[in-house]
């Protein structure tokens, strides 16, 4: 993986998502007997090697009972990525099985297989943070649906908007990524099982039944067409933590700027002990903001390695399935320590409301100018108004005089509105449209997602380690087999 291989300094501020731990070596080589377990129990289904020897796979097919020293050392002779795996499980298995172990498959029909296994488990875990992140977000937003702050475009004060729609804003985001991932099911966790070409010449015609039968233990979907160059599933994951990394990225900017001392209006939670600076102790530095800031340029970096992936010649290139695994497994370990560290921001963000009342001031009423330009056109037209309104902020910037001051002294605008009128219409709080409902809805949409999202059982059973369960047999298999019911699902 290309993520950062020293840690992070600010790793104790924050929970471990637990994504890292399941691109370790040994869990990705238990993914791998997984599928060859699998495979195994397949083939003995269909007829293809016999059933005491699938069961004999399967029964051994654990990291624990592989000499593991054995396989790096033979690894690092034999330079193959999956070989030495494969000897030391027949080994384990024992010479009267261990032949059929890995009958008919090539080694990306396994990697590849496996990957996605620990995929699956990856976009679990990113899903049940995006629970507990939008779950702070909610109590952030309805906390906050009515607190006016200056609403800035282009870095300049336009309209107020309440803090609550800051969030809202953030939360529509992370629920549209959200669905994103939820969408990708079908797409994604597919197995590969298609044999050298993905033609299952290997199998016979037993093919699609042995493929049928390893999707079926492991939890995944069969593929359309099972080629070693098709990995548009993979990449489009990688694609939407890109998009998700966009959004997290710009939230941390966000925190980052609303945490200058020009701004002060809310603040990533420091615990005490936290040290900003080695030669400035005032410093509160924003670090955790800082964090998403860099996550964010990295994993958003890896949307175009993910799509040079996608340029296979012909029938299979190891460099472009070797380029995926690394860009996907980088991609997921960087989603996770994103999501970590948002919710912690999101959960313990302080607010201060007193600032945000202070620098909504600082443009004494001409934040309103919209307010009282429509107020305005009503009575004398929209274009004229704008030019009225216009000229007297120009004035009240460059001469620094009261904005109030100028309107009623101005012969057009004194003369339709008294100052109370006028008071009103440049009151940023009396011009908030719809800030607090949009905050409220979106703080229920949170909550409602975050709910979905926590029924997701956390792992994927994996059919493969009981020898003793029946049997997917041919005629079990053939609605799995029968296209018009599985159009929606084949990949």
């Amino acid at each position: 993986m290309i993520v950062a291989p020293f840690g992070r300094f600010t790793e104790g501020r924050v929970p471990d998502p637990g994504v890292a731990r399941l691109f370790t070596r040994e869990n990705r080589w238990q993914a791998r007997l997984d599928v060859e377990a699998a495979l195994a129990l397949a083939e003995a289904d269909a007829g293809l090697i016999p059933k005491e020897s699938a069961r004999a796979i399967a029964l051994t097919a654990r990291i624990e009972k592989l000499d593991i020293k054995r396989v790096l050392a033979a690894t690092a002779e034999a330079s193959h990525p999956l070989v030495p795996l494969i000897e030391e499980f027949a080994r384990a298995v024992g010479s009267k099985h261990g032949g059929w172990v890995h009958w008919g498959a090539t080694t990306q029909n396994i990697t590849q297989t496996a990957d996605v296994l620990v995929l699956r488990d990856a976009h679990r875990t990113l899903l049940h943070q995006l629970a507990r992140v939008l779950r702070s977000a909610a109590k952030l937003a309805e906390a906050s649906a009515s607190l006016p702050m200056a609403g800035r475009t282009h870095s300049q004060h336009a309209v107020p908007v309440t803090f609550g729609f800051k969030v809202a804003v953030w939360i529509d985001q992370l629920v549209a990524h959200t669905e994103r991932l939820e969408r990708l099911d079908d797409r994604l966790f597919c197995v590969l099982m298609g044999g050298a070409a993905g033609t299952f010449a290997s199998f016979g015609g037993a093919g699609r039944v042995i493929e049928a039968g390893v999707a079926h233990r492991l939890g995944l979907h069969p593929m359309r067409v099972p080629s070693r160059s098709v990995n548009d599933g993979i990449v489009e994951l990688v694609l939407v933590l890109a998009q998700l990394a966009g959004t997290i990225g710009k939230i941390g900017k966000d925190v980052y700027a609303l945490m200058q001392p020009e701004f002060g209006e809310a603040f990533e939670p420091v615990p005490e002990g936290t040290v900003g600076s080695s030669t400035m102790p005032h410093k509160r530095n924003p670090q955790l903001a800082l964090d998403l800031l860099t996550m964010s340029a990295e994993l958003r970096a890896l949307a175009a390695p993910a799509l040079e992936s996608m340029l296979h010649d012909q029938e299979a290139n190891g460099a472009m399935t070797a380029l995926l695994e690394d860009v996907s497994a980088s991609a997921a370990v960087l989603a996770g320590d994103m999501l970590a560290r948002l919710e912690v921001i999101m959960d313990g963000l302080e607010l201060d409301p007193d600032r945000m009342r202070a620098n909504i001031a600082l443009s004494a009423g001409m934040i309103g100018s919209e307010s009282l330009m429509l107020a305005l056109g009503e009575k004398i037209g929209r274009q004229r108004a704008h030019d009225i309104v216009f000229e007297v902020a120009q004035e009240a910037a460059r001469d620094d005089v009261p904005f109030l001051d100028l309107l009623r002294a101005d012969p057009l605008v004194g003369g339709v509105f008294d100052e109370t009128e006028l008071r009103h219409l440049i009151d940023p709080a009396a011009y908030l449209g719809l800030s607090s409902q949009i905050a409220d809805e979106l703080a229920e949409t949170a909550l409602l997602t975050s709910e979905r999202l926590e029924r997701i059982p956390e792992r994927v059973p994996v059919l493969t380690h009981d020898a003793r369960q029946p049997s997917l047999t041919r005629s079990g298999l053939r609605d799995l087999r029968n296209p018009a019911l599985t159009r929606g699902t084949l990949r």
